[in-house]
């Protein structure tokens, strides 16, 4: 693959139920060597000739770099957010890193962006919407696939519920927690940190109830299976290795990694603070954070992607 794959556990800002760009540029390598390739290929498998994707919570766009490379052939990409400063700077950035590989992109007009890349051209537009809104907003009927990365762990059962229903195209959702995380080496307070971070998971993130957290890739699943799809899965974890381990998978610089752990685990204890004694997830924190400066902290963040696919037309 390209370097373009040089690409969003959910860090929230402090004031609103979003991301940070800053937190997105972190975490968007380990989502990239984290994505399953088998779910992957299953889905462009089924892609016409020439794909219109709609990609939900497109943030920066980090799925797109990461899976247009290996669609490999002309397409077009609809990037659906809530946040307008989060779709511009993604087509900033989507420009910068194509021309930095040698791929030349250009503006047709104002809402429109060409990368031209030797398979063919990948066509870029964006629609700023309410994301709770979702399916009805969205222009399924120029879509062949709808995809999502590290969204619909955030939505509701009844925001799956709608999509199921109203999809007769492959539903593809990238990176959602399944509740399997660890870190090394252990501290007494992991169990209580866990616990209270579960409960914040699971509180209502604006999609019309309580967030599905751990439960997405089975509540999808379900949902879609429901709707006649065929459901895969495949494990999509963030590993990330002591410094000096060998079997460390990401060639990142330390002050990238020690960066992003950093991030991951104050979002972790700000988010457990609502639960628990804010003194306890402080002590914890603090211990991680010593571990992280060390050197010595090993992390594994569970993940799964999910492909549902409709049934073939004959």
């Amino acid at each position: 693959m390209s370097d373009l794959d040089h690409d969003d556990e959910d860090y929230e800002d402090d004031d609103e139920d979003g991301f940070a760009p800053d937190w997105l540029a972190l975490r968007e390598p380990y989502d990239a060597l984290a994505r399953s390739e088998r779910i992957a290929a299953a889905l462009i498998a089924r892609l016409p000739a020439r794909p219109r994707l709609i990609d939900l919570g497109a943030g920066t766009g980090s799925l797109l770099r990461w899976l247009a490379p290996r669609i490999g052939r002309a397409q077009a990409w609809t990037l659906v957010d809530s946040d307008t400063a989060l779709i511009e700077e993604a087509f900033e950035t989507i420009a910068d890193r194509a021309e930095a590989i040698g791929f030349k992109a250009t503006f047709p007009s104002r809402k429109t962006l060409l990368v031209h890349a030797p398979g063919g051209a990948w066509r870029i537009e964006a629609l700023v919407t309410d994301l709770a809104e979702a399916p009805r907003n969205l222009p399924l009927t120029a879509a062949d696939a709808v995809l999502s990365s590290a969204l619909c762990d955030l939505v509701s059962a009844r925001w799956v519920d709608r999509m199921a229903a109203a999809l007769r195209i492959p539903f593809y959702a990238a990176l959602l927690v399944d509740g399997r995380d660890r870190i090394w080496p252990p501290h007494p307070e992991d169990g209580a940190v866990a616990q209270a971070f579960r409960r914040d998971q699971g509180r209502e993130k604006g999609f019309g109830g309580p967030a599905l957290g751990p439960a997405a890739p089975r509540a999808i699943a379900q949902a879609f299976a429901a709707q006649g799809f065929t459901v895969e899965t495949a494990p999509a974890d963030w590993v990330v290795q002591a410094r000096g381990d060998t079997a460390a998978e990401l060639p990142l610089p330390r002050a990238h990694t020690a960066a992003f752990l950093q991030q991951l685990l104050v979002g972790q204890a700000d988010a457990a603070k609502r639960w628990m004694n804010g003194r306890t997830a402080d002590r914890w924190l603090l211990d991680r954070l010593d571990r992280i400066d060390a050197g010595t902290l090993s992390l594994r963040t569970g993940h799964r992607d999910l492909l549902a696919l409709p049934p073939v037309r004959r």
